[in-house]
């Protein structure tokens, strides 16, 4: 339905609410997160995610949107220009299609972990478009899931989601818990764990010891700051990505990418 009413309610929650206030919305149940794109919007459905509403630019409604709208089930769609859609919602629309969806309520780390042999640990990743790139790489590079703690930023966050082309919905996931010492869930579920830092007692990359473990846990921390130094303590590894000269590090999501690679050999063999 074309849209000419700013104030129709139904609207909300792609005008009104932060992601904040969607993550809430239906509390104390599951809330509701924005997927932005004919790729991501198919991930999500792909992966079982219920799609609540859509809202596009009328020209999709034929084109990149027919295929969604199929998929939908019969969802309200909700239609303007692009100007129109770009006031409503406050941004331009990347792909001119947004769909509205429920949450699903998370495993725990243990079942998250059940089977696997290389994870990656976010710690305080704040950053949506870094946590959405991380993800990427996981998908990519074949990680068998991500545990976030948190301080992380929400991987279903619109741009978490968008900028990781969706693989938030394909590699599984999962938040500690507030009051978890995440450490020690790790080291009970059988992982060593591989802090990735700048320091002077790190080992190599291609370490022998670091290929051999069976089970392994890559921390990768916040950014700028990075992992703090009794997180790193509490580690078995410390790793470091050689450097040139006069080069400090690399944004968190370019040495995931390099880590997931070099550290996930083992688990791709």
């Amino acid at each position: 339905m074309e849209i000419t009413d700013f104030n129709r309610p139904e609207l909300n929650i792609y005008a009104k609410l932060s992601e904040v206030q969607l993550l809430h919305y239906y509390e104390p149940a599951e809330g509701i997160f924005i997927a932005e794109s004919p790729k991501v919007i198919g991930r999500a459905l792909d992966a079982g995610y219920e799609p609540i509403s859509l809202l596009m630019e009328t020209k999709h409604v034929e084109g990149e949107g027919a295929g969604v709208i199929a998929r939908c089930g019969g969802v309200p769609v909700y239609t303007a220009s692009f100007e129109v859609l770009s006031r409503l919602t406050g941004f331009p629309l990347t792909r001119g299609v947004l769909c509205a969806m429920r949450r699903r309520s998370l495993t725990s780390a243990a079942s998250l972990c059940a089977g696997a042999r290389r994870v990656a640990v976010l710690d305080r990743v704040m950053n949506p478009t870094n946590v959405g790139a991380i993800f990427r790489s996981a998908a990519a590079l074949q990680m068998d899931g991500v545990l976030l703690t948190p301080g992380c930023s929400d991987p279903l966050y619109r741009r978490a989601a968008r900028v990781s082309m969706g693989t938030v919905f394909q590699v599984p996931w999962t938040f500690f818990d507030e009051d978890e010492d995440w450490l020690a869930t790790l080291r009970g579920l059988g992982f060593k764990t591989a802090a990735m830092a700048l320091s002077e007692d790190s080992v190599s990359m291609d370490d022998p010891g670091l290929a051999e473990e069976e089970k392994l846990a890559v921390i990768l921390g916040t950014e700028g700051d990075g992992l703090a130094s009794e997180t790193i303590a509490g580690c078995d590894y410390t790793v470091k990505i050689p450097m040139r000269d006069g080069v400090d590090s690399l944004n968190v999501a370019a040495a995931s990418a390099v880590a997931f690679w070099e550290l996930g050999k083992r688990g791709r063999k």
